[in-house]
């Protein structure tokens, strides 16, 4: 089984990165295709239209939010196979845009990942 990491897209991709997935359901302002260096960008993997707005990066709301966040991830079981296995054949980088390095769902997606 390979590394997950999470790191911000407008970081510079680096050969450790592994295979690349942008985790977004929004393409991030100000980056080119070709500077991101994608392998996948799963949409359908990001929380919620509403649950993100309602979130708002709000980090006195983030444990709500996680529990949300994961109650989706359980619902879509589909697309977390399909990013599960990638990390069955290398490492993994889950790329996000939110600002927050330490509030954001790229973070659960990494924990909710790990546990599976």
């Amino acid at each position: 089984m390979g590394i997950i990491r999470i790191k911000r897209i407008y970081a510079a991709p680096q050969s450790a990165d592994g295979t690349r997935v942008l985790v977004d359901r929004i393409w991030p302002r100000g980056v080119s295709k070709e500077a991101a260096k994608l392998d996948f960008w799963c949409k359908e993997i990001a929380p919620s239209t509403a649950l993100r707005k309602w979130f708002g990066h709000d980090p006195s709301r983030f444990d709500e939010f996680r529990a949300g966040y994961r109650a989706e991830l359980d619902a879509n079981k589909d697309t977390v196979t399909r990013v599960r296995e990638l990390t069955d054949n290398s490492d993994v980088t889950l790329l996000y845009a939110a600002r927050d390095p330490h509030i954001n769902h790229a973070i659960v997606l990494a924990e909710y990942l790990d546990q599976r």
